[in-house]
């Protein structure tokens, strides 16, 4: 399978990540074992926090490609987004370059991580509208999509940071907004659950 920019640099660091994200979080990782060993995957849940993605980070091995804004690629932190293989995106328009990346990298069956909401969400909403760009690649791509639902605080071993990934689908012939809509209640209905658990 071919090798991606950062895929080195993210299997050095994300196992001393996995160790002191369990450390000091404590989360609950429920159905982890939904996340395909191989083939093209695209892992897209609700976005509360900056740490969202160290989540699936602990879920699986795989190197996951997860699309960033590029302001995270201009701070002191941008030498990390880099060497462990995020996608910069520039949300200002309709990044080519970077779609065009990440569909390379499952047109490979490599496994892309993002949040279709866009960005983080700081409302009193569940969650904010999806954009089409996780449906649109699947599509293309015939990726397969795995959901998630995250909820509960980073906070200092609180224990109700949970992660719940659901079942993995494909968009196969259903139209881009059908296929939103049920990403969209997959998600929605995933952090429910974990409210309703908490």
């Amino acid at each position: 399978m071919k090798k991606f920019k950062g895929e080195f640099g993210y299997q050095l660091l994300t196992p001393i990540m996995r160790l002191l994200f369990h450390i000091y979080y404590h989360p609950t990782i429920i159905h982890k074992d939904y996340i395909p060993k191989e083939g093209p995957i695209l892992i897209v849940g609700n976005h509360k926090h900056i740490y969202d993605q160290c989540l699936t980070i602990l879920a699986t091995k795989r190197a996951i490609h997860y699309m960033a804004k590029k302001e995270y690629f201009e701070g002191k932190m941008a030498w990390f987004f880099k060497f462990v293989g995020c996608i910069c995106v520039n949300r200002n328009g309709n990044d080519e370059t970077a779609k065009n990346y990440a569909i390379d990298i499952l047109n490979h069956k490599g496994a892309i991580g993002l949040f279709p909401e866009g960005t983080r969400n700081k409302t009193e909403e569940l969650l904010l509208p999806f954009k089409f760009g996780t449906v649109a690649m699947a599509k293309k791509t015939n990726a397969t999509i795995i959901p998630f639902g995250i909820s509960g605080d980073y906070k200092f071993k609180n224990k109700n940071l949970t992660i719940r990934y659901g079942k993995p689908f494909k968009v196969g012939n259903m139209t881009l907004e059908e296929a939103n809509q049920k990403l969209f209640h997959e998600v929605e209905s995933l952090i429910l659950t974990n409210l309703k658990e908490s």
